[in-house]
């Protein structure tokens, strides 16, 4: 069998493991979710008029969940690749990334089959979150069929960006507990991102860790597509940024992989 069929089997057999083991374990990524749906919840209906007084567009609780959302998608991609890191490092640390190095498939297929699991997953839990914030009143009902098919590319591009990421950070954590606290910066970063407030409203000193990082452009993006707000230089960084994270992951990832165990 040639390179690529190989490749394709052997990456679909890893696919399927890893739907399998989520399937079987699903309170990894229940716990997961609860963060970003908990966070939804307290700042809508706790802080809603509060903050949404506080950006200059009154005490209006329905204002500032459309504001919120994107920012909430983005971190509930965060969060479910925290799972990913968790997972590979259990694979690494388990013996049987050891074993599949003994047979014959497809080196990479192992990778592929994490992350392409990762995204699947990324992905439904963004549809879950997002019927949570429709339940609660999020419309967007000025976004046309190709805003909202740009908006879901963004957000599967992200996706693979972080989970890329989060494999790497997996392969290299000594045991599960430390792949996952290795994995909080994904989590945390959206919080100092322009999720919450805007990037003006912040302390001088502040703004440029909520600037220049790839959370905030990704927002501010997907904001655009959704609500209609301006995007201007953010579109072209969210992509940059995130086919950077790709490269960075993959190649990390492959290296640590095809390292001879020690």
């Amino acid at each position: 069998m040639s390179s690529f069929p190989l490749a394709v089997r052997d990456s679909s057999t890893m696919l399927r493991r890893n739907l399998l083991h989520a399937r079987r374990y699903p309170s990894l990524t229940l716990n997961l979710l609860l963060t970003p749906v908990v966070l939804l919840l307290l700042f809508v209906y706790v802080f809603g008029d509060v903050m949404s007084a506080g950006i200059g567009g009154g005490a209006d609780r329905s204002a500032y969940i459309a504001y919120l959302v994107p920012g909430i998608m983005l971190m509930t991609i965060g969060s479910t690749v925290v799972g990913t890191a968790v997972s590979v490092s259990n694979d690494m640390t388990e013996g049987i990334i050891a074993r599949f190095r003994t047979m014959a498939i497809h080196r990479g297929s192992v990778l592929i089959g994490h992350v392409v699991g990762s995204v699947l997953q990324s992905v439904m839990s963004v549809v879950l979150v997002g019927a949570v914030a429709v339940a609660m009143g999020f419309r967007s009902v000025d976004a046309t069929a190709l805003e909202w098919l740009a908006a879901f590319g963004l957000l599967a591009l992200v996706a693979t960006a972080l989970t890329w990421i989060a494999v790497g950070m997996g392969m290299v954590s000594p045991n599960a507990e430390a792949a996952g606290n290795n994995a909080l910066p994904l989590v945390v970063l959206p919080l100092i991102s322009s999720a919450f407030v805007p990037v003006d409203a912040m302390p001088g000193w502040f703004r440029p860790i909520a600037e220049y990082q790839p959370f905030t452009p990704a927002i501010e993006t997907l904001r655009g597509l959704l609500l209609g707000s301006e995007i201007g230089n953010n579109g072209w960084l969210a992509v940059v940024w995130s086919l950077g994270l790709i490269l960075l992951g993959y190649f990390w990832s492959k290296a640590v992989f095809d390292r001879d165990p020690t």
